[in-house]
């Protein structure tokens, strides 16, 4: 699944401000409230479901990499955003390392394929330590945006 069909390009966040795990969370929620992909009356309750998903195991994947996601019923498409923290951040992560790039997931539950999938590609591209290191070099969201492009182009023979 390309990062086009769900990355909000409105909600990119370049430079997170946040120096906590909810923090991030919030922020990056805040961020697809504005874009205009989930509703404010909602951002509360993605949120909660989002910190009660971390309490099963954080999602902090290692190597810099954490993927906060949650499925909720007020969404009717699988939506997403991405951040990065210039400084890091403690994300409880599995190799004990600071994370500082974000994607975070907000998926309808009766889409768990779609949910899956959006997993799958993150993962497989943020093997890639070339990826990661220009994410983490990114200014702007625009250099996000155009990065998760030739990832989709690179990987999807586009």
């Amino acid at each position: 699944m390309k990062f086009s069909v769900f990355i909000a390009p409105k909600a990119i966040r370049s430079q997170l401000a946040s120096s906590s795990k909810e923090g991030v969370v919030a922020e990056l929620v805040e961020a697809l409230v504005a874009a205009g992909e989930i509703s404010a009356a909602d951002q509360d309750d993605i949120i909660k479901a989002i910190m009660k998903r971390e309490e099963l195991g954080s999602t902090g994947i290692g190597r810099g990499v954490a993927v906060p996601h949650t499925k909720h019923s007020s969404v009717e498409k699988l939506v997403g955003t991405v951040g990065v923290s210039p400084d890091g951040l403690d994300f409880e992560s599995l190799d004990g390392q600071k994370a500082s790039l974000f994607f975070l997931l907000v998926s309808p539950p009766d889409r768990p394929g779609d949910h899956l999938r959006a997993l799958e590609n993150i993962s497989r591209q943020l093997r890639d330590d070339q990826f990661c290191k220009l994410l983490r070099q990114s200014k702007t969201a625009e250099d996000i945006q155009a990065l998760l492009e030739e990832a989709d182009r690179s990987q999807f023979g586009g």
